[in-house]
C-alpha cells in the first residue's frame, strides 16, 4: 500500500457532528484560550472537563461542541489536535473496515491526492503521543 486518499471538503462539518468527545492537549487548551482572548484558567472553567489523565470539551445542550457553528468551526485556526488530524486517527487507519466506515460519514475520504503512508503514520502518531492512555500499540495502515 502506498497511501490513503483524503481531502477535507469545503463547508463540510460531518466529522464535528459525530457522537463522542473532543479531547484536548494542554497546548490545545492554551491556544484556544489565547485565540478567544481568555486566560487558560477561564477557558478551562467554562469549556473543559478534566480527569486525572485527560482533558475534553464539555458538550453543550443540543450540540457536540461549543465551537461548531453553521459555517464550521469558530476556532478553526487553533482547533484541537484531535480535530486537526481527522481522519488519520490510529483507530481509523488501523483497520480497513474502520477506514471505509469513516468514509461513509466523511465525503473527503477516498478523494484528493494520495497521501504517502509515512505521512499518514506521522499524523496518527501525533494522536498516539498526545493521548498515550488511549493508545497502547502502533497502528498498521489499512489498504
Amino acid at each position: 500500500m502506498q497511501g490513503l486518499r483524503f481531502v477535507c471538503q469545503a463547508g463540510c462539518t460531518k466529522c464535528c457532528e459525530v457522537s463522542g468527545y473532543v479531547y484536548l492537549t494542554e497546548q490545545d487548551l492554551k491556544r484556544a484560550a489565547a485565540y478567544l482572548g481568555m486566560s487558560a484558567r477561564s477557558f478551562e472553567k467554562k469549556y473543559i472537563y478534566r480527569t486525572k489523565h485527560l482533558l475534553r470539551l464539555r458538550k453543550p445542550c443540543g450540540s457536540q461542541c461549543h465551537f461548531l457553528e453553521k459555517g464550521g468551526c469558530s476556532i478553526h485556526p487553533v482547533k484541537p489536535l484531535q480535530c486537526r488530524v481527522f481522519p488519520f486517527w490510529p483507530e481509523k487507519i488501523g483497520s480497513p473496515a474502520a477506514w471505509w466506515e469513516a468514509g461513509r460519514m466523511c465525503p473527503g475520504i477516498g478523494e484528493g491526492p494520495l497521501i504517502p503512508i509515512d505521512g499518514v503514520m506521522r499524523v496518527a502518531n501525533e494522536m498516539r503521543e498526545a493521548y498515550t492512555g488511549m493508545y497502547s500499540r502502533p497502528s498498521r495502515v489499512t489498504g
